[in-house]
């Protein structure tokens, strides 16, 4: 799963369409993402399969500074202090503490989805839509090299609140995985040891490192 949150600039770029203004617009969303203290926001996850009739649907919610991270995702809390990662079972009782890149709880650190589209897609302008009152600019971002799980992906951005929308992945296997942000905030006030572990909060928990 890719968890992201992307900003943009310039709706005037509605009136351009081309693999230079996609890219544009999506450097116009990393320079606005770099200058926010932090973020959280709220999102809807949806997995589908029609020709396996399959269709899962969750939400969840993630708060980002820097690198750091609180992700809560299907009944997993998922806190990221800047060194390690503490993934939060509560139905187990069971804590697992892990370096990044020892880590196999979540494919992408959702402080990393900020800017993931830099290296190693190819851009299109597509389909712009109306959506519910919003005007959705969609940009399909294409696997520069061969990828055996993503076909292509579908960025839509809102150009009027200049944040994202939705963000569809279309696999090699007729999969599709589909995240609507929602009641996204930005530099919020977060207590001191936001994203600092306390092992006291979880009495009787089993700690695997």
């Amino acid at each position: 799963m890719r968890l992201l949150i992307i900003l943009i600039g310039s709706s005037s770029l509605l009136f351009a369409q081309g693999p230079e203004q996609a890219r544009y617009l999506l450097e116009q969303v990393s320079n606005k993402i770099e200058k926010q203290k932090n973020m959280r926001f709220e999102f809807k996850y949806v997995l589908e399969n029609k020709e396996e009739q399959i269709r899962q649907e969750t939400e969840g919610k993630v708060t980002l500074a820097g690198d750091r991270y609180k992700l809560e995702f299907l009944e997993i809390i998922q806190l990221f202090d800047g060194e390690k990662i503490y993934t939060i079972v509560p139905e187990n009782e069971e804590i697992t503490v892990s370096i990044p890149q020892d880590s196999e709880e979540i494919n992408v650190n959702p402080s990393q989805i900020l800017n993931f589209y830099k290296e190693g897609y190819d851009y299109q302008w597509d389909i712009s839509q109306r959506v519910m009152g919003r005007n959705i600019q969609f940009i399909k971002l294409i696997p520069s090299e061969e990828n055996t799980d993503i076909k292509y992906l579908l960025l839509g951005i809102d150009v009027d609140q200049n944040s994202i929308y939705r963000l569809i992945e279309i696999g090699n296997g007729k999969t599709t995985t589909t995240l609507t942000i929602k009641n996204q905030e930005e530099n919020i006030t977060l207590p001191p040891n936001f994203f600092e572990f306390n092992v006291g909060d979880y009495p009787n928990y089993y700690m695997n490192n």
